[in-house]
């Protein structure tokens, strides 16, 4: 089982707290698909042609500015180069304003089964100061759309923590969303970036601070209630029904294989190699097109496959077993493992633990990027 990402580096506008590689100039858009294309068939040989493709994911940016001639056109190359499987899960990343039932209709007659949506809040003022191109209404609006034209899986993006976003609110956003049965949903703390508008707001004084206090609260009462809702808490950030997982976003944290294509996008062969492309839209147009290299190749140490392995899979609702560490980096390191889980265990941060099963607690998800560097190699 394998995956293909595919950068698209374009966006109508520019979000606040945004920091993806993306442009708002589309004047280079054909001159980047003739790369994309370019390097889909020069780089197919980087996971074996054994593999087969399970999950084709179109993030970004905002790959909905996609046109129906340029988006069927990377799908026909991805299954002339690429084994696809008949039951491939393809999402598309998209914004509210982009949804209409005629590209809807599109989309599912190219073979694109699976949305993610931008909806980010369901208040206009938040919305306002996200620099973001759509309102609330048109938010319910397209994900009435969405369901009406038949995609039976779809997910949307909320965002918390803001300065802006009161409890009230976020308890109504999730009460919005569980009541147009909308399946998956992933939830985001707000982090500011460098270099990103909200970053020198900040630092200029013109927005408030964000309040770790706050981030902590709201991700609470997103787990607490989505839970209550029926949502399996199946990863630190992200909520399903019952069978309406992301596909694509799981392999990432089982470690598969995937390929990256497009400007910053990233790949790795499953074993210990990873790659990624430069994150500038005309270099690498120009080395695509000149066929010279776009991306930089690093071999992984056997401690960073380690701490890989604990750092996706702790924030599963799996998480892993000390035995599976045992197999994978031997029983030393294993043993190791397991006094630092236990020494952080007098703060419950994992649940009904024998030291088998390693899973957070939802204190322990509060805090997973601290444990995860406590137990890093």
């Amino acid at each position: 089982m394998a995956g293909i990402y595919l950068h698209i580096p374009f966006c109508k506008q520019a979000c606040t707290y945004c920091n993806f590689h993306f442009s708002t100039n589309l004047s280079r858009k054909t001159e980047f698909l003739d790369a994309l294309s370019k390097e889909i068939c020069q780089q197919n040989d980087f996971i074996s042609k054994d593999e087969l493709i399970e999950t084709i994911y179109f993030g970004g940016g905002t790959p909905s500015l996609l046109t129906e001639k340029e988006l069927k056109n990377i799908i026909y190359l991805l299954y002339d180069n690429f084994s696809i499987s008949k039951n491939v899960e393809i999402t598309l990343e998209a914004n509210p304003d982009d949804i209409n039932p005629t590209i809807l209709k599109t989309w599912l007659s190219l073979g694109i089964n699976r949305l993610s949506l931008g909806v980010q809040s369901f208040s206009d003022d938040e919305l306002i100061w996200m620099n973001r191109a759509h309102n609330a209404n048109q938010s319910i609006e397209s994900i009435k759309q969405i369901i009406e034209a038949g995609f039976e899986n779809f997910s949307v993006d909320l965002i918390f923590g803001s300065p802006f976003l009161s409890n009230e609110t976020l308890e109504k956003s999730i009460e919005i969303l569980s009541n147009l049965n909308v399946p998956h949903i992933s939830c985001y703390a707000l982090t500011v970036e460098e270099k990103t508008a909200l970053h020198h707001s900040i630092k200029k004084k013109k927005s408030p601070e964000i309040k770790s206090e706050k981030q902590a609260e709201q991700f609470l009462i997103c787990s607490e209630k989505l839970s209550e809702l029926g949502y399996e808490h199946y990863e630190i950030s992200n909520y399903a029904k019952p069978g309406k997982r992301s596909k694509h976003n799981s392999s990432y944290w089982k470690g598969m294989p995937y390929h990256g294509f497009g400007p910053s996008a990233h790949g790795f062969n499953g074993k210990n190699i990873r790659k990624w492309n430069i994150s500038d839209n005309i270099l690498y147009n120009q080395r695509v097109l000149n066929n010279e290299n776009c991306f930089e190749v690093e071999s992984l140490t056997e401690t960073q496959l380690l701490n890989e392995f604990i750092m996706t899979s702790i924030r599963t609702i799996e998480g892993f077993t000390i035995q599976e560490v045992a197999y994978k980096f031997g029983v030393e390191i294993a043993k190791e493992l397991e006094g630092k889980i236990k020494k952080l265990n007098t703060k419950n941060y994992f649940q009904n633990i024998d030291y088998n099963q390693i899973v957070l607690s939802p204190l322990g998800k509060l805090y997973a990027d601290g444990i995860t560097t406590e137990l890093f190699f």
